[in-house]
């Protein structure tokens, strides 16, 4: 690994990055929020010094084009950690520890939307920044600098699939860079319809924005304080549902669908079919939980089944209702949604569908061994064979995944004396859902009462669980560390 190389990158990304975090300021001026101007001002000016202390003089950005794979993970990982320690600091301008200004600040960028926040009477531009941090971490920091860069044209590539979500790497152009715009395009377009779909429903127009930042990136950070509950309508809920259910969708299928023209495509896709499998069958069986145990009526418990089952799986964590008032039934069959998450190549974090897929299919190909040992049973995703290191893969992901799971769950119960925050807790971080049950970090709940070291493992959970684990576990080998 080129150390030279990835501090010019990472010089480049981080004056992109004293950029974007000007962007409140502008929300700060329209209010007439002059304090607010101070915070991402500074934010800024430190991302900026940053980049020159880092970047070499003697560096050109040519190098770019020669990144290697262990130098693109290297990047994309410090790219994140300087992002959240930069994105922390207008957090501390507004009374906020630095522990729990780096907390609010990780759970936004990697849109997990678990809150320290216990009271909501900050400046507008603060919430602004919550749901703007999570909107630019949906579809990912390196993806929207491979966009607008020139200098990743060539070098894009190997930090794009560092980043993206998914365990194969889907193309939707022939270029990195043209994918990236495609990507970006549609998730800007599909924002702004939500802006306005929520603004005509009689959502204030500020709180239509946030929330729509915050839907399709699958984050769940929200102005209000009870969560979309707070604003009673059920229009508002279906229009969060409805994007909520596009946010967990794989976007280069969306793209496809749309420059083709043809819906079609949607049914051929084995993991768009099992994902809205998975979405009618558990809004079916909560209904009937919410409707026999909790006194719901029909249309109630469909809405808020359907609500809550789409933001568990594109992990946004938005609140329809406090479900953690549920009765244990409905509590058990969105607890299990915990462990999904959507679609390769979406916003949501989690497993991610094609996985739970792949796991599927695995098992059912080692029950028919066991009757018939010498037969060859090719595993199959829309039509196509899966190649050995792809299933290698995909089973080390999925055993380090819920290892990781299973540790700091028992790390934060222990340290928090609670198995239901514990266990929760732990799926909710490593799978950037935010909220998890129980009056304490349930859904209208915070992590702010939490022991300052169950919130550093609910950190680095986040982050951890937002890289999909691979560029953490690539840092474990020891060739990794090898400096040239």
């Amino acid at each position: 690994m080129r150390l030279a190389y990835v501090f010019n990158a990472l010089g480049l990304i981080l004056r992109c990055i004293a950029l974007v975090i000007l962007m409140p300021v502008l929300v700060a001026l329209y209010y007439q929020d002059y304090f607010s101007v101070i915070p991402f001002l500074s934010a800024s000016f430190v991302s900026l010094f940053l980049s020159f202390v880092i970047r070499k003089k003697s560096d050109t950005f040519e190098s770019l084009n020669d990144i290697k794979k262990t130098e693109a993970l290297m990047i994309v990982t410090s790219a994140w950690v300087l992002f959240s320690l930069i994105a922390a600091i207008p957090y501390v301008f507004y009374g906020f520890s630095f522990l729990d200004s780096l907390f609010e600040a990780v759970s936004g960028i990697t849109t997990t939307g678990a809150t320290i926040l216990t009271k909501f009477d900050y400046p507008k531009t603060m919430f602004f920044w919550r749901s703007m941090s999570q909107w630019l971490g949906g579809m990912g920091i390196i993806v929207l600098f491979i966009a607008i860069l020139p200098q990743f044209a060539v070098a894009g590539r190997q930090m794009f699939f560092a980043e993206t979500t998914g365990p194969t790497e889907d193309k939707i152009t022939p270029r990195i860079k043209h994918t990236a715009i495609a990507m970006w395009t549609i998730y800007v377009l599909l924002t702004v319809i939500e802006i306005i779909l929520l603004k005509i429903s009689g959502m204030p127009f500020f709180d239509s924005v946030c929330n729509s930042f915050s839907t399709l990136s699958g984050g769940g950070f929200s102005p209000n304080a009870q969560s979309i509950a707070g604003y009673h309508s059920i229009v508002i809920k279906w229009i969060i549902t409805f994007f909520m259910f596009f946010a967990a969708m794989n976007f280069s299928l969306i793209y496809k669908v749309w420059y083709n023209k043809k819906f079609s495509l949607l049914l051929k896709d084995d993991e768009f079919k099992f994902y809205t499998g998975i979405v009618v069958s558990f809004t079916f069986f909560i209904a009937l939980c919410l409707y026999f145990s909790n006194g719901y009526t029909i249309p109630d418990s469909i809405t808020d089944s359907c609500f809550q089952v789409l933001s568990i799986i594109c992990t946004s964590g938005a609140a329809s209702v406090d479900f953690a008032k549920w009765t244990l039934d409905a509590k058990l069959f969105l607890f299990l949604l915990m462990f999904v998450g959507g679609c390769a190549g979406s916003a949501s974090g989690g497993l991610k569908m094609v996985r739970l897929l792949f796991i599927f299919k695995y098992l059912r190909v080692q029950i028919a061994r066991i009757l018939h040992p010498n037969a060859v049973y090719p595993i199959k995703i829309n039509g196509l064979v899966l190649p050995i290191e792809v299933i290698a893969q995909m089973l080390a992901f999925s055993i380090f995944y819920y290892a990781l799971f299973a540790l700091t769950a028992f790390l934060i119960s222990l340290i928090e004396s609670n198995a239901l925050i514990g266990v929760t807790g732990s799926i909710a971080t490593i799978g950037n859902i935010g909220p998890g049950f129980g009056s304490v970090i349930g859904p209208m709940g915070s992590f702010a009462s939490l022991h300052p070291a169950s919130k550093v493992i609910g950190i680095i959970n986040m982050l951890v669980g937002r890289l999909e684990l691979i560029p953490f576990l690539a840092m474990l080998h020891p060739d990794f560390w090898r400096l040239k």
